[in-house]
């Protein structure tokens, strides 16, 4: 069996071709592929710097790509394929869009090694307080009819679309 024998192997395949072609063209190293259950597919490249957007990254786009596409939200019964392991952020957006599976080619340690190192933002959710300093996150004490008033709004509002 080579290398890119199989279904996983060949969307990865896939993932790692347009993230090394998007380096030629002002964007990161970094590719992805969605791929609904239907077998349609959907990709995306980091475009962090390209469009000076730090949310561009190639998960996010290519299930930004699949949604529209795919005219939902909700991506239940799609595979995510990334060139490189995702980073905190990605794998919330494919938590959030319900992708059923996740699989990588390389690893946060070999974007670690190429100058991607993303440790810290992995540690930032590892439980330990101490890794929060750089960025600390705290509630305000506001009146609870303010503080929920969204929300509240939210279950008044009958032509909401739940998610």
């Amino acid at each position: 069996m080579s290398a890119i024998d199989g279904e996983p192997a060949r969307y990865l395949a896939r993932a790692i071709e347009i993230a090394t072609e998007n380096v030629r063209n002002a964007g990161g190293p970094f590719g992805a592929v969605v791929v609904s259950s239907d077998g349609r597919v959907f990709e995306g490249v980091n475009r962090v710097t390209a469009d000076l957007d730090p949310s561009a990254h190639a998960e996010v786009t290519a299930i930004r790509r699949a949604c529209q596409g795919l005219g939902t939200f909700d991506l239940s019964g799609t595979t995510l394929y990334a060139s490189c392991e995702p980073c905190p952020m990605c794998l919330g957006a494919a938590l959030w869009a319900r992708v059923d599976r996740v699989y990588f080619a390389a690893d946060r340690d070999d974007a670690a090694a190429a100058g991607f190192d993303d440790a810290r933002f992995y540690q930032y959710f590892d439980g330990d307080p101490g890794h929060r300093e750089a960025m600390p996150v705290a509630p305000v004490a506001l009146p609870h009819e303010l503080r929920v008033a969204p929300f509240t709004e939210w279950h008044r509002t009958e032509s909401r679309t739940e998610y």
